[in-house]
């Protein structure tokens, strides 16, 4: 029987970790995260448990890669692709059609503020609809730019939605603001907590799966 082959992993220790992790970045490099005490053997015996589930994850970020490769130059937007134009003089991004026009040196500022503003205006109307059909209000909204978080919320209403979910298919944002508003009812990710959401969302699998295999997605290339 042939011998599989061997995964490259490097392994770092963390006084902050509890147990031993494995992750797998969007550029195909593999992690272990072992608690400080942890003896070194623990990182290859990890590896060997989840080696079906690296190997997943490793053929997933090369299907991400790929993706971002084919969309060089093209901004993605809500399952659409907009070509940047560049024009001289130009501080703020503007839309025209499937053109984003935008500023000739270092555009890149402004094309976030751009996504930063369409992020609130295509949130807006889907967080008050679901807080009404939930009986909760959002006391306000907050747009972040986190490279993992897609949202968040506290007790007191405020929700933090991340721009990047832009970048991704118009189901993933609509996923994620009403998870985080079925949180304003449920704080915790209890099995009432997806019966909530499964009640008012009932595709919510669909976009949950695809941000974690494809999440490394929301971003813009350079």
């Amino acid at each position: 029987m042939n011998a599989l082959p061997a995964i490259d992993y490097a392994v770092r220790r963390s006084p902050r970790a509890r147990r031993v992790r494995v992750r797998v970045d969007p550029d195909g490099g593999v992690e272990v995260v072992l608690p400080r005490d942890a003896p070194a053997r623990a990182a290859a015996s990890a590896v060997v448990e989840l080696r079906p589930w690296i190997e997943r994850r490793l053929r997933e970020a090369a299907v991400v890669r790929a993706e971002m490769a084919a969309r060089a130059g093209l901004l993605p937007y809500r399952g659409e692709e907009l070509t940047p134009v560049p024009e001289p003089g130009r501080t703020r991004a503007h839309r025209r059609g499937h053109e984003l026009l935008v500023p000739a040196w270092d555009p890149g500022p402004a094309i976030e503020r751009w996504y930063r503003r369409r992020a609130r205006c295509e949130a807006d109307p889907l967080l008050a609809a679901a807080g009404a059909a939930l009986g909760v209000r959002c006391t306000s909204l907050t747009i972040r730019g986190q490279r993992t978080r897609w949202g968040s919320c506290s007790s007191s209403g405020a929700v933090s939605l991340n721009w990047r979910l832009l970048l991704g298919p118009p189901e993933v944002l609509e996923y994620v603001v009403w998870h985080e508003a079925c949180h304003l009812v449920v704080a915790d990710h209890s099995r009432a907590f997806w019966m909530l959401l499964e009640h008012h969302l009932p595709g919510y699998r669909a976009p949950r799966r695809w941000l974690r295999e494809k999440g490394a997605l929301l971003t813009l290339s350079p």
